[in-house]
């Protein structure tokens, strides 16, 4: 096959679906280069479930790719790849992780919090009551934001007044048009947070999930069970990951239904359901579109007769995956009654997400109750003119401008 050329990948991810569409005609997997950085995406949903369950793939940069220590110093999303939790262990170490955060996002625990959920959704919906007819409300601002903060803030522990910091520097770690220095920045001031958060947590701990992964963490003398850099960042992991993906997924969910009123008639006519409409969105929206990094620790053949060499850095590029037509028929197409809502939003394999029960409660019910709500709640400006986050990681909008009681509802 004749060599391609390198496709850059846009940091400010202005036109998401022509880009995936490119990485498809591509063919399984092709270089791209993310932010200086040369990676095999891989787009192919059958090709890249293979990759994500195989053993010769791996996400410990340390250990496994050869450019780990000359990318770190000057990559802008260094920190994807130089956090140590789970989300870049590999092997026994990545197991003893992911078993000392499950049981806090257990479905027993995630179905406990059905009633907070609706507590706070309420909350914030009566204060959006309050806007007269006519009036426009943002609600990725005061709907998809505050919600996803709120819930992981109480899992956490982190005191109210200190989400609204931790929310500036959660977005900056998934903006993608900041420099090398910006970012260096934002991680700084991001750990100075969980350092404080951890302080506190060690001299008043609470009911929280920060108190008892700190008393795992200082009940093992050794410090086996978990080190000081593995506590500080898989509190970082499950607070970002916590907070912004659900805010996407909520903000893409509105926008998909507010831009096609069928969809929702779909649900109201019992077609199908609000967990349908959280799948489909899943499906064509998801909150991730490309997830950096995974490395090969072998030699890879690929389908079409290429091959991804030991040491190469993989990029797993989700959104293009889940509107393959290997996946589906008309994968572009939004439709919450398709029989097959198949994804990898929340990944595969090992690393598949664990807060996934926790967002997909959290989506479905803020659109129940929304819905119930504001009835005939209108988008105040056009789909295709709402401004995409700046990011190649993160799928969302800067906004979602919506007519809650619009004056008319045709």
């Amino acid at each position: 096959m004749p060599e391609q050329q390198i496709l850059v990948l846009d940091p400010t991810g202005s036109d998401p679906d022509a880009e995936h569409q490119a990485l498809r005609e591509r063919g399984p997997a092709t270089l791209v280069d993310i932010l200086g950085v040369r990676a095999w995406s891989v787009s192919d949903p059958v090709f890249l479930k293979q990759l994500l369950t195989c053993k010769d793939v791996s996400k410990d940069g340390r250990a496994h790719w050869p450019a780990f220590a000359e990318t770190v110093p000057t990559w802008p999303l260094a920190l994807w790849i130089a956090v140590e939790n789970m989300f870049t262990a590999y092997g026994a170490d990545h197991s003893r992780l992911r078993r000392m955060v499950a049981p806090a996002l257990s479905a027993r625990r995630t179905a406990a919090l059905q009633a907070d959920i609706e507590t706070l959704v309420t909350g914030l919906l009566d204060d959006l009551d309050d806007r007269p007819a006519g009036e426009s409300a943002d609600l990725r601002e005061h709907l998809a934001y505050p919600l996803p903060i709120a819930v992981i803030g109480q899992l956490m522990g982190v005191p109210g007044d200190q989400r609204a910091e931790f929310r500036t520097v959660v977005d900056n770690v998934f903006a993608t048009h900041l420099t090398a220095e910006e970012q260096a920045a934002n991680t700084a001031a991001l750990y100075g947070l969980l350092d404080a958060l951890i302080a506190t947590k060690r001299t008043t701990p609470g009911e929280d999930m920060t108190s008892l992964l700190i008393a795992t963490r200082d009940e093992e003398g050794d410090g086996s069970a978990l080190s000081d850099a593995e506590l500080r960042d898989t509190l970082l992991l499950m607070i970002s990951a916590g907070y912004e993906t659900t805010v996407n997924v909520i903000d893409q969910a509105l926008t998909s239904l507010l831009s096609d009123p069928q969809q929702l008639a779909h649900v109201r006519d019992g077609r199908c359901t609000w967990q349908d409409i959280v799948e489909e969105t899943l499906r064509h929206e998801p909150a991730v579109k490309h997830l950096p990094l995974r490395y090969a620790l072998t030699d890879i053949p690929l389908p079409d007769g290429r091959t991804i060499r030991s040491g190469d850095a993989v990029l797993a590029s989700y959104a293009a995956a889940n509107r393959h037509p290997r996946l589906h028929q008309d994968a572009d197409q939004f439709d919450a009654t398709r029989i097959s809502k198949e994804h990898l939003a929340f990944g595969h394999g090992v690393h598949f997400c664990l807060g996934a029960p926790l967002a997909r409660l959290e989506v479905a019910t803020a659109l129940r109750l929304f819905f119930e709500r504001f009835p005939h709640a209108q988008l105040a400006t056009k789909r295709e003119e709402l401004q995409r986050l700046p990011s190649l990681i993160s799928n969302g909008h800067a906004s979602v401008p919506v007519l809650l009681r619009p004056t008319t509802t045709d």
